[in-house]
């Protein structure tokens, strides 16, 4: 895809303000999964965390609600050039609405070994058969990610560790 790499360091940069908003939806007592929309110039189009309980909305995944803030403030639901930073790897349904929106290139921190889409389970960003590809970059703050996913699962679910959703390191 044309257009100019984005640094390592701009990568760590907006994962950063990802976290931040992940940690903002965990104080909420939502899984803390943040995401950052960020436009070809470098400019936060958006910021979100989830948000299905607050909402009883299963589709209030953070990706999604980034998506819609942006289609919003955009006004369109087409969102080429950007890039979505998101702390753990997106879902299916969160990757295909990446693809309907054009995303150009999506950032994640954590792998997610059980409903990662975005070439860990399955590769919707990536399937040759859909209309729009999406360049992915994985492994952003990858620690520090997990970390924030395994620690929010070990509180939630008792400290054996277990059943922490897939999170890359999960005892």
């Amino acid at each position: 895809m044309p257009g100019k790499r984005v640094p390592v360091m701009t990568d760590r940069f907006y994962m950063e303000i990802a976290l931040k908003e992940a940690a903002g939806g965990e104080r909420s007592g939502e899984v803390p999964v943040g995401a950052v929309l960020v436009d070809g110039k470098g400019r936060i189009v958006a910021r979100a965390c989830n948000s299905p309980i607050a909402a009883s909305d299963p589709s209030a995944h953070a990706e999604i609600n980034v998506l819609r803030k942006a289609g919003k403030r955009m006004g369109n639901y087409r969102l080429s050039g950007c890039t979505l930073y998101v702390t753990i790897e997106p879902c299916p349904m969160c990757a295909g609405a990446m693809v309907h929106a054009r995303i150009r290139r999506v950032v994640f921190g954590a792998p997610d070994l059980k409903a990662g889409a975005c070439g860990t389970v399955m590769d919707i960003a990536g399937h040759a058969r859909l209309n729009h590809g999406i360049e992915v970059t994985g492994g952003i703050l990858e620690e520090r990610c997990a970390e924030l996913l395994r620690g929010f699962f070990r509180k939630k679910r008792g400290r054996s560790g277990k059943g922490c959703g897939g999170v890359t390191g999960c005892n």
